[in-house]
């Protein structure tokens, strides 16, 4: 199984899927290229130029790659092995995705608590945040708006193979 957690910044999908794969040894993250310096924060990923991404993206080094808030994502071939693989990020075909959203006061709050962008930037992040899965994109919802225990407990549910995508 390939899951991707997608959703709004703000709704925690990078701490649920710390949580889930702490919870679920069997699960393993994949690292995501990002054009943006390694040391900016958040998740643990590979940072590199935007000259260095386009070469990596040429050689057909990614197996899955896309844009997003001016910066570019990739996930790479090789961190997609394994029987149960997890990242935040789009989609793929067979793909099981799982977005995760919050209330839009829960959304501002985290987005302030992070402290990493200013008001105007934050309510930018809010409009983005209300958008609606294209049609006949299967994927299950889960909403992160209690406390971490409650929000894994819910991403762990979403992750089962016999529960039905919606």
């Amino acid at each position: 199984m390939i899951a991707a957690v997608v959703g709004p910044s703000g709704a925690g999908k990078d701490t649920l899927i710390a949580a889930a794969c702490a919870a679920r040894p069997d699960l393993r993250l994949a690292r995501r290229v990002i054009t943006r310096p390694s040391d900016a924060g958040g998740e643990d990923f590979d940072g590199v130029t935007p000259a260095r991404f386009a070469a990596l993206r040429d050689g057909g080094h990614f197996a899955l790659d896309w844009r997003a808030h001016g910066l570019c994502y990739g996930i790479p071939h090789d961190q997609l092995t394994g029987p149960s693989v997890i990242f935040n990020g789009s989609r793929l075909p067979d793909l099981r995705v799982i977005l995760i959203t919050a209330p839009a006061e829960v959304l501002a709050r985290r987005l302030a608590d992070r402290g990493r962008e200013g008001s105007a930037d934050i309510a930018a992040r809010l409009r983005r945040a209300a958008f609606a899965m294209p049609p006949g994109i299967a994927h299950l919802t889960v909403c992160n708006d209690a406390c971490l225990a409650q929000g894994t407990a819910r991403l762990l549910a979403a992750l089962q193979p016999d529960r039905g995508a919606r």
